[in-house]
């Protein structure tokens, strides 16, 4: 058998399953948010998901360790991007943080993620023989670059995703618990700095406003209020599919970001608790078979790679489906395999493609 074909056949068929079901209801969630407007959203995904497949399937053939050669180049380009953003960026939501290449809009702050997970991953797994102390200054050296980058943008929401990938990664690499902690406690210590000196006005009454939404109904509590309406409206089986007169149609959802940030409110009204339950399955269930390929790992560089991106996914679930439930800040954050946007969904693609690998290869010796 051809060896292309074997890894073919090798792949994570039940993971494989969950992701093209999840991205093709969001392509159906994208058409029940935007299917009233002009612009056809659900189109310009599905196209996006014709893109990005031959792009997942060849990360997942390819032996992820070229990790270890590639991820600095990355990790470089990715920088340079964050530049690029920082001269020439367009300002979207207050955040400058787009790129128009021409043919696409891209987000440089979702590579650096990725690109600074792999340099992390090569660095933890060639220094285990290292004081613990100096892997950490290294390894926050790496995590810095960007971050700096990012928090002027200011992009609040990529910022706080790399904590708890960090802290992960950490711990997976062999960094004691008792420095991991004394990290938490010091970050825990400063969130009161950043919050009243470093925060800009708009991203402080997010705070504010998760803290009380009733605060500002008609101005900053306003999207949230309508969520929790959109979702409690929905009830226990929803309103169903293209249902007239819902928060969305009306337009009390916003509508620049309803297919983004608020499609789990979208789905909570037409489908109710029934199906948010049944997507909160789903999620839970992918990152189950994540974390799973990152038990069968054979190598350090694997294991890091997967626990990261299970991190990375989880986080970005948690604080999506939190804010529109106001159980976290309005950070911005994608649905993974869900929200609209070319460039996450790359993102996206090319992480659950480096799963694949690490599943496919981990019988390969190192």
């Amino acid at each position: 058998m051809h060896a292309w074909l074997r890894k073919f056949l090798g792949m994570n068929w039940i993971l494989f399953l969950l992701m093209t079901l999840l991205m093709t209801y969001g392509i159906y969630a994208i058409y029940s948010a935007t299917w009233m407007r002009e612009q056809s959203f659900w189109t310009s995904q599905l196209l996006w998901v014709g893109v990005c497949f031959p792009m997942f399937f060849v990360v997942s053939l390819i032996d992820y360790r070229w990790i270890r050669v590639g991820a600095v180049p990355l990790y470089i380009i990715s920088l340079l991007g964050l530049v690029a953003v920082m001269l020439f960026g367009e300002t979207r939501y207050g955040a400058k943080s787009w790129l128009d290449l021409g043919f696409m809009n891209f987000q440089p702050s979702q590579l650096a993620i990725i690109a600074g997970m792999m340099t992390l991953s090569v660095y933890l797994e060639a220094s285990r023989n290292s004081m613990p102390i100096l892997r950490i200054m290294a390894c926050g050296a790496i995590v810095a670059a960007p971050w700096v980058m990012i928090l002027l943008e200011p992009d609040l929401g990529s910022c706080i995703v790399w904590m708890p990938v960090l802290l992960a990664m950490l711990f997976i690499g062999g960094i004691p618990k008792r420095w991991l902690i004394s990290m938490l406690i010091l970050g825990v210590a400063i969130v009161p700095l950043v919050v009243h000196f470093v925060l800009k006005p708009y991203q402080y009454t997010r705070i504010t406003t998760f803290l009380n939404p009733d605060l500002d109904p008609l101005n900053d509590g306003w999207n949230i209020n309508q969520s929790l309406i959109a979702i409690g409206s929905g009830g226990f089986m929803g309103k169903g599919f293209k249902a007239p007169n819902t928060q969305n149609e009306l337009g009390f959802l916003p509508a620049t970001i309803v297919h983004n940030d608020f499609i789990f409110s979208v789905m909570g009204e037409q489908h109710g608790f029934v199906g948010g339950i049944l997507l909160l399955g789903a999620l839970m269930l992918i990152l189950l078979v994540c974390l799973y390929v990152a038990l069968n790992a054979q190598d350090d560089l694997g294991r890091l790679m997967a626990i990261g991106i299970s991190i990375l996914l989880f986080t970005h679930m948690f604080m999506n489906i939190g804010m529109t439930i106001s159980v976290t800040p309005i950070t911005g954050l994608p649905l993974p395999l869900i929200s609209y946007g070319g460039s996450f969904l790359l993102i996206t693609l090319f992480s659950f493609g480096i799963l694949q690998s690490i599943w496919i290869h981990r019988k390969v010796a190192r």
